[in-house]
């Protein structure tokens, strides 16, 4: 759900533009900005939102363009523009070394293993699957635009840029925790036997 949260702009930018994209992007602005001070408001911390601060920059753009210019041909590549622009914060966050997945993901994991090597790996690896599902997405909906492809295969798509790194983000802790866990044991069986 922490997840979802972090999207809701999106998804309110997704169903409002079917008003027309103006409403869409103003929308998406004015909720982005009302969950950063809600979460400001909740005393949470404000560095490392690259996520939040990106959606933020990205609505403020597109709200400006879409007024100013309501029969651009970027109208057609909204689907396309939005999951390269996530795409492009995800890919960003990780050249950065904060990945946008932990500030989701300290909302669930104890303080005390926030700054473990463990949590930044875990972080690292699926910042980097949505990342790539954005990717993938975003050249899939350009595409779909491009050939004037039925809204069906847009949706589809969509779907699955999310659904996809979803599950992968569900699963991939517990894989990376057992995985540690047995290489630890093992390490901890190897000096053991050295000491003895």
């Amino acid at each position: 759900m922490n997840y979802l949260r972090s999207f809701i702009p999106w998804l309110v930018y997704a169903a409002v533009s079917a008003a027309g994209w103006q409403w869409g992007a103003l929308a998406g602005l004015v909720v982005s900005v009302a969950l950063l001070m809600a979460d400001r408001a909740a005393g949470l911390s404000l560095e490392s939102r690259l996520l939040e601060y990106g959606t933020i920059v990205y609505f403020a753009g597109l709200s400006a363009v879409a007024f100013t210019h309501p029969d651009s041909g970027l109208k057609g590549y909204g689907s396309a523009l939005s999951m390269g622009w996530l795409a492009l914060i995800a890919w960003v966050s990780i050249a950065v070394q904060r990945p946008f997945t932990m500030t989701i993901a300290r909302r669930m994991a104890p303080p005390e293993v926030w700054h473990t090597p463990l949590f930044r790996r875990i972080n690292v690896v699926i910042t980097a699957a949505w990342a790539l599902s954005f990717t993938l997405t975003a050249i899939a909906q350009a595409a779909i635009a491009a050939y004037g492809l039925d809204t069906v295969f847009s949706i589809l798509v969509q779907i699955a840029g999310f659904v996809l790194p979803v599950r992968f983000t569900a699963a991939y802790p517990d894989r990376a925790r057992a995985r540690f866990l047995r290489q630890s044991g093992q390490r901890l069986d190897v000096q053991e036997g050295l000491t003895s």
